[in-house]
Parts: C-alpha cells; structure tokens; sequence
C-alpha cells in the first residue's frame, strides 16, 4: 500500500489550520513548516493565505526564501491560495520595493486586486479538473492575475459581474494557485486536485 504524501503547510503567517484540517480530509500527512528541517521532510507545500509582504519578511528572516525556490526549481510541488498565489508569481504589479517571490508561476497579479477586506465576497466558480459542478469561492482581499504566460493553463475565470473573465486559478506543472479560500468551505475538490497532483510526481 502506497504511503500518503507528505504535504507541508507554510506556517510563516496565515490560515495555516483551515489547510491542515483540508488535506488530512483528503488524505494527506501534512505537517507544519518552520524551518529548513520540516521543509525537508515534506514531499509537498501548500503557501496558505494571509498578508503576502509580511509572509515574504518572515520567510527572508528565517532564511527560507532561497531553500524554497529551490524546492520548488527541483520540481517540488506548491500550492497557493490568496497571498500563496502571490508567493508564487514571477510578477507582481502593485508589489512593495522590499517584497519578494518565491516565483514559478509565468504570471502577473495585482495584490487586493478586487479591494480591501469590507469588499470580500463569494462566488461560483467553473475549475477545470475538478467535475462539473462550480466551486464556491470566497474571496478576502484576493489578488487576480493580469496575464498569463503560454504554459500557464487557466483553471477557472470569474464568470459574470463587472469582473467577468478574471483570471482566479491557474496549473503550470507541478505548480497551482487560486486567488480564493477554497480551506474555508466544506468543498475539498482543489486539495484533492493538488494531492493527486503530489501523488503523480513522487
């Protein structure tokens, strides 16, 4: 009997606990990554929301920064939602002077792209790959991506409103990122989508 992946959660800053309840539902062994130790141990990371800038300071002093590209250049496999989604941008549009990327990702996003915490909201969202039925998303001072290189392959676009064709879920390779919470509601279809995807590669 095959092993279960070994999915760490970047627990810098953000809702690392709603991640870690969302994997073990779909199976995963997750554990918490601090340190250069724990990133060792995992086979995956997920990069959670939260405030992307202060994740990037934090990740800078704990000397992670660079051990995580490399991870991820090795060909680890990540998952971002909100600011993990910036986390693993090459280009950020509105980003501090002092702000840094993991990268990866052949995108541009735009931070707080749909507006400041009083103007969060939720939604149906089509995915690719997830069955036919939407996702329903939620959305909490969430970037969008403004462009998006030709290996980057959309998952899921805003689908009506002001907002229409928004790009908010993207897969390039091993690498997958949604401007939304998906640890936040009961539905687990991107977890299952981002375990299978750790399970292809090991």
């Amino acid at each position: 009997m095959t092993s279960p992946p070994r999915i760490g959660v970047l627990a810098l800053q953000g809702d690392v606990r709603e991640h870690e309840s969302a994997l073990s539902a779909v199976g995963a062994e997750v554990t918490r990554v601090r340190s250069l130790v724990d990133l060792a141990s995992v086979d995956a990371l997920v990069i959670p929301g939260g405030e992307s800038t202060t994740m990037s300071k934090l990740a800078l002093r704990n000397g992670l920064m660079e051990p995580l590209r490399e991870a991820r250049r090795s060909g680890m496999p990540m998952y971002g939602s909100c600011a993990g989604m910036i986390m693993l941008a090459d280009r950020v549009t509105d980003a501090r002077p002092d702000q840094e990327t993991l990268g990866g990702l052949d995108i541009t996003v735009r931070r707080n792209a749909f507006g400041r915490q009083v103007d969060s909201f939720e939604t149906e969202i089509g995915i690719i790959g997830v069955g036919h039925d939407p996702v329903h998303a939620v959305f909490i001072r969430a970037p969008w991506v403004e462009s998006a290189g030709p290996e980057v392959e959309v998952l899921g676009t805003i689908d009506s409103g002001d907002d229409a064709g928004t790009i908010v879920a993207v897969r390039q390779g091993q690498l997958l990122a949604t401007s939304f919470h998906p640890e936040l509601t009961g539905d687990r279809r991107i977890h299952t989508m981002f375990v299978e995807i750790v399970r292809r590669s090991r």
